[in-house]
């Protein structure tokens, strides 16, 4: 069994995530079994925000502190506080962010190949 300290945790080695991300958010790598199979906690800064993606296994998202602004295609965007989770699943387009107010930071469970695609309309 393996077992990863607290302190292994949000307060390690912490670096700008993979993809398209406006706005500043940092990334803390969690977990792995694969490359296609991770938890990660991602700070993003007010108003830092991913492009719209995919993941081909889905991804689960927890709200750990602020607020969160998500949104899947074709819906409204909404709010998460901390303790929210919201669920992407396989292959649903969707972004999710920090509102403005605030940074934001979400423990994220990613499966699968990523697929990044066009940026958030600047009104979200």
């Amino acid at each position: 069994m393996g077992v990863i300290k607290t302190a292994d945790r949000i307060g390690g080695d912490a670096e700008p995530p993979n993809g398209k991300f406006p706005g500043h958010a940092l990334q803390s790598l969690l977990h792995h079994t694969t490359e296609e199979a991770r938890a990660s906690f991602v700070r993003f800064e007010p108003g830092a925000h991913t492009h719209w993606h995919q993941h081909s296994g889905g991804q689960v998202l927890h709200i750990i502190e602020g607020l969160a602004r998500i949104q899947a295609w074709g819906e409204a965007a909404v709010s998460l506080e901390a303790g929210d989770t919201a669920v992407a699943p396989a292959g649903e387009k969707h972004w999710h962010g920090a509102g403005e107010g605030g940074p934001m930071t979400q423990l994220a469970f990613t499966s699968g190949e990523v697929t990044w695609l066009e940026e958030v309309d600047s009104a979200y």
